[in-house]
């Protein structure tokens, strides 16, 4: 994987309400890799921004016809503008990255590097969390060692900044048929060889953060949903302990009344009752969603569905059956060239 500048480098950006910052992080993207050796396009996947950011993008891809962009009908969420960004990305190797900057542009070249030594995934790894606080910082490192513990892959502080080889790219976005999906998790699912770059959280460039705890736990549940079954057998042992606690309660009681010593059980009773009663809640929840995941499953509806867009040619972004096009288009009439 040789310096071949006949070679395209796609960069993915999802983008949710960022119209302040995104013509900023789309100049930061391409100054930075001016000189990586490769042609560039930049696919920037809006996620049903309500603020303007598409039409940004639209301003400047009139002036860079290396910048593109498809806009969703609505807000389907992070993991869906990756899955769009993925299938419509032409590279040979594929970058994914924030657009508020907290992801250091200036370390693509360096992943770029990693790719042509043979790495099929190049993961941008966090080695400190400054700009973030206490309550996150312990979140996210509880989250990545409860994921890799049970789900049996390797988190490592990975993000959602990589580096993918084009056989990676079509094993994650066509070959993988779920619609629930967690990107980080089947970045290393998928194997292949890895290679790993260190890097800090820079602060955003402008904006806030757009991650409610409210989607941080959905995500979290997805996840872990998605890559293991622990939970239910989980379930299964408490069931079990569950049962064993009531043997040697009920032989403990039966004993009493043979020794003809009074059995005082109105708390035990009480207190035994609320420990099952919320073990069995807890259990139908874990089971529920399970249950929603199959059923969104089997729904088949498209993990997102694409309004417009800015410099594909004919449909060559929506070549994916998953992706329903609107027959309506004014906004894409507009801004397409």
């Amino acid at each position: 994987m040789d310096a071949n500048p006949s070679k395209l480098l796609s960069v993915v950006v999802p983008a949710h309400n960022e119209a302040r910052g995104i013509a900023h992080a789309i100049d930061v993207i391409v100054n930075t890799l001016a000189s990586c050796g490769m042609r560039l396009e930049v696919v920037i996947v809006d996620d049903g921004s309500r603020d303007g950011t598409f039409e940004r993008v639209a301003e400047v891809s009139r002036k860079d016809a290396r910048i593109k962009a498809i806009r969703f009908t609505r807000n389907f969420g992070k993991e869906a503008a990756l899955l769009a960004g993925l299938r419509v990305a032409a590279g040979e190797a594929v970058v994914t990255i924030d657009s508020d900057l907290q992801h250091p542009p200036a370390l693509i070249p360096k992943m770029i590097e990693e790719w042509r030594k043979g790495a099929m995934v190049v993961d941008a790894v966090k080695r400190s969390r400054e700009n973030d606080g206490p309550l996150t910082r312990l979140r996210a490192g509880l989250f990545n060692a409860l994921l890799s513990r049970l789900g049996g892959i390797n988190l490592r502080d990975a993000s959602d900044f990589k580096l993918l080889d084009r056989l990676v790219v079509d094993a994650i976005a066509r070959e993988l048929p779920e619609r629930q999906r967690f990107y980080r998790g089947l970045a290393d699912w998928v194997g292949y060889r890895h290679a790993s770059i260190p890097f800090d959280v820079e602060a955003r460039a402008e904006g806030e953060g757009k991650w409610s705890l409210w989607k941080l736990v959905q995500l979290a549940t997805t996840a872990i949903v998605s890559f293991t079954s622990a939970p239910l057998q989980i379930v299964t042992i408490l069931g079990v302990l569950t049962l064993g606690l009531g043997v040697v309660v009920g032989a403990d009681a039966l004993i009493a009344s043979f020794q003809g010593r009074a059995v005082s059980g109105f708390a035990t009773t009480i207190i035994t009752l609320l420990i099952v009663g919320s073990f069995i809640m807890i259990s139908l929840g874990i089971i529920g969603e399970y249950i929603a995941k199959i059923y969104d499953e089997i729904k088949a509806r498209p993990t997102y569905l694409v309004e417009s867009s800015i410099g594909f040619d004919g449909n060559e972004a929506f070549r994916v059956g998953e992706v329903i096009r609107p027959r309506a288009m004014l906004v894409e009439r507009d801004l397409d060239r």
